[in-house]
């Protein structure tokens, strides 16, 4: 009678054991989706071919344009910022682990980097920049499949346009970027005076 009681109360405690709801840990180890937030200034921009204004939510993945005279800002909370002047266009992919990629599809575009992980922003033809424990901030513009800084394409639009016969097709695309990238810049400063401008060299 007593290995039977032992070996009975020994499988109603395993049947206990096995009706446990899941601890709240387990829970919360389901992953969430993590969602970016839109804000705009001068009016509504492009998502994903769509119209959006502030307030937006934005998943990973998305393509996101600005038009003329209108700038956008995406909130990506703890991850950082990415921030678009007018007339630019980018595909934006995040994930949980903290990277972010901006690719630059036209214009320009500014990453200021904060938590774990790192940002890159890169273009289909190969280009890359990407950010390190001492370089928190990336500014760029689309150029002929390349990355200029922020703060230079004028300057290279100019040294493209003084060499002897002509102006090239690279040229000509560097003055029409360096016509965005003037207003672009003091865009960026303005948005920047109460700190530092999110230039490649930032950190």
């Amino acid at each position: 009678m007593a290995v039977f009681l032992a070996f009975a109360m020994a499988q109603i405690s395993i049947q206990l054991g096995f009706a446990e709801p899941a601890s709240s840990s387990t829970a919360l180890a389901v992953p969430q989706q993590f969602i970016a937030r839109l804000s705009t200034t001068g009016g509504p921009i492009t998502v994903n071919g769509l119209s959006a204004a502030s307030g937006a939510s934005l998943l990973t993945g998305a393509t996101i344009e600005t038009p003329a005279a209108v700038s956008a800002t995406i909130d990506l909370g703890e991850l950082g910022t990415v921030e678009l002047p007018p007339n630019s266009a980018i595909q934006l992919d995040f994930a949980d682990d903290g990277n972010v990629r901006v690719k630059i599809l036209r214009g320009c575009a500014v990453v200021k980097k904060k938590g774990p992980g790192e940002a890159e922003a890169y273009t289909a033809e190969g280009a890359s920049e990407k950010t390190n424990s001492n370089r928190r901030g990336l500014g760029f513009c689309y150029l002929n499949g390349g990355l200029n800084p922020l703060g230079s394409t004028a300057s290279t639009a100019a040294t493209s346009a003084g060499t002897g016969g002509g102006l090239s097709t690279g040229a000509t695309a560097a003055i029409v970027i360096a016509a965005i990238a003037v207003p672009v810049t003091l865009w960026a400063a303005l948005r920047d005076r109460n700190g530092a401008n999110p230039s490649p060299s930032t950190p």
